[in-house]
């Protein structure tokens, strides 16, 4: 390999170079998505240990080496414990890249039809819910945490499901590929607890908080203002129109595949 350099014990090449890039890369990414948290802290601790851990075997200083590679020979697992939200945050940003979202494409038209039309008659009847649909990687996890359904999206089944007086009103049903997995979901909340003033709710938050965290969108309709929401990527818009939402969808769904808005159109026009 390539040597840039050479100082007679140390050999720096051009695989070295490129080593210190990456992990150069990898630190500072967690930093930024930890930076403000008590990870971000805690990070740095672990930083300054492995560093002087390096230093002390480098002088040879034998019983401070030893202690420090007791601490860094646990690190990793202490790492993966500590920052299990920020890699999560880094892999879901891995996926949302257009190179890997290639492998992900499915038919958005129809999905997103009774997506729009939904959350306009929810609205209208001012009955909360809380739609999940999964972009590209599964939340089976998340799934997992309520009634699994598996069954053929429709406008029907979903206002069955947030009908107040049904039994799974409460939580986030979960939407992948035309199919309600699960309904009356827990989501993590998100910190957010306001947006331009106004407070936000269980319902407001809850959506916000797995936009955050998984590569998915949420369409949300308040209970007590029938006001339609859509999150992603940890953004919450508010107060959309119907054909607004339908736009954001098809922005968010569809980027990846050839698809026809004046289709989408005349889908929703039938159904009125």
């Amino acid at each position: 390999m390539f040597e840039i350099f050479n100082l007679g014990f140390l050999s720096f090449t051009f695989l070295d170079l490129l080593d210190l890039i990456i992990v150069t890369y990898i630190i500072y990414k967690i930093y930024i998505l930890s930076r403000g948290s008590i990870a971000a802290q805690i990070f740095i601790g672990l930083i300054v240990v492995v560093l002087l851990s390096l230093l002390a075997q480098l002088i040879n200083l034998k019983a401070l080496g030893f202690i420090l590679k007791l601490i860094t020979d646990i690190w990793v697992i202490a790492f993966i414990i500590l920052f299990q939200p920020e890699i999560r945050r880094i892999l879901v940003q891995i996926g949302r890249t257009p190179a890997f979202k290639f492998f992900f494409r499915t038919n958005k038209e129809d999905l997103i039809s009774i997506l729009s039309q939904t959350a306009y008659e929810l609205s209208n009847l001012q009955h909360g819910a809380l739609i999940v649909v999964v972009k590209s990687v599964g939340i089976k996890a998340i799934a997992e945490t309520g009634i699994t359904l598996r069954a053929t999206i429709s406008k029907e089944l979903l206002k069955s499901i947030f009908y107040p007086k049904s039994p799974l009103h409460d939580g986030a049903a979960i939407v992948q590929d035309n199919l309600v997995l699960a309904a009356r979901c827990t989501l993590p909340l998100s910190s957010q607890t306001t947006f331009n003033g106004v407070n936000l709710g269980m319902r407001h938050r809850a959506g916000l908080g797995i936009s955050e965290e998984a590569d998915v969108v949420t369409v949300i309709v308040s209970e007590e203002s029938g006001i339609i929401s859509l999150a992603e990527k940890g953004i919450l818009k508010r107060e959309l129109t119907k054909d607004i939402l339908r736009t954001e969808l098809i922005n968010s769904l569809s980027k990846h595949k050839e698809f026809h808005p004046e289709d989408e159109k005349d889908n929703t026009k039938e159904e009125n």
